[in-house]
């Protein structure tokens, strides 16, 4: 076990070269394409998610919400697959980085609120003004809502970061306690690890989890903008 608690979460490096780039492209080459008539179970299984999340997600979108279905299908994925690939050990997560997790949330934020500007003028702007506001409190909230609004990509990367985060530190947390407990007590060192296998379980649920919400947030921006 490393004595930092965050090393962690440092890009690793080989000759001087940051690695993120590889680490980011990996989870691609865990979702090839079959040119077969009959698909193996892999490819079926994945195949049958995406119909049952792009089902339940795009049902809400009109036409022109439903073009980003490519787009929303593949960040899930993406998502999903990188922070399991993450609970992995010696392994680095990618999105417990929350620049990287500001580059995915900033420019799908920007797009659906451009395309509400451009599609739906004039409902886009009533949004930073309630109906039935009273007038001395206009200024203000106008001034609010523009904040909130401005505050939605920030909320989108600090919830995954910090989820993914919280829950890498109590895995070495747990697991450098039960290591430290062996030599002192087998019994609660039995208990602690019993621990750590269950919360291992609830991250492999959270990374999906996760995943899911985040896709949810923008899908649902997208949808108030089309």
């Amino acid at each position: 076990m490393n004595e930092n608690l965050f090393t962690s979460f440092i890009t690793p490096v080989i000759l001087g070269l940051p690695l993120v780039t590889l680490i980011v492209l990996f989870p691609s080459l865990l979702f090839p394409t079959s040119n077969r008539l009959v698909s193996n179970r892999f490819v079926t299984l994945q195949q049958w998610m995406l119909q049952l999340v792009s089902k339940q997600m795009m049902s809400i979108h009109n036409s022109k919400g439903q073009t980003w279905t490519l787009m929303l299908m593949s960040l899930i994925l993406f998502i999903g697959s990188t922070n399991l690939l993450g609970l992995l050990p010696h392994s680095f997560t990618p999105t417990t980085q929350l620049s990287m997790n500001l580059g995915m949330a900033i420019p799908l934020w920007a797009g659906a609120v451009i395309t509400g500007f451009r599609n739906k003028t004039k409902a886009s702007l009533a949004h930073f003004l309630p109906q039935g506001t009273p007038t001395p409190l206009i200024p203000m909230l106008v001034i609010i809502e523009t904040i909130s609004l401005f505050i939605q990509p920030m909320a989108l990367a600090v919830r995954l970061t910090a989820n993914i985060t919280a829950g890498h530190l109590l895995i070495h947390l747990i697991g450098g306690a039960t290591l430290a407990l062996m030599s002192i007590s087998t019994t609660t060192a039995l208990i602690t690890f019993t621990i750590l296998i269950l919360l291992t379980t609830l991250e492999f649920a959270v990374a999906m989890i996760q995943a899911y919400v985040f896709t949810l947030l923008v899908s649902l921006y997208l949808h108030d903008n089309t």
